[in-house]
């Protein structure tokens, strides 16, 4: 995931910052719980897509 694009990217939800997990390559957005996938290296920023976090799963 290229830096430089990280630091642009926000929540298309709540315009927050977001948390790059390498291991499940995702972006986090901790204020909503949304997990959004990245595909061949290209994020999909939809909220359609975009996975709700459980309770109990660690942010």
């Amino acid at each position: 995931m290229d830096s430089k694009l990280l630091e642009i990217l926000v929540c298309p939800v709540c315009k927050g910052p977001l948390a790059y997990d390498k291991r499940a390559q995702e972006l986090i957005c901790k204020a909503d719980r949304l997990a959004y996938p990245i595909r061949d290296d290209i994020p999909v920023m939809l909220e359609s897509e975009a996975r709700h976090l459980e309770p109990d799963e660690e942010i």
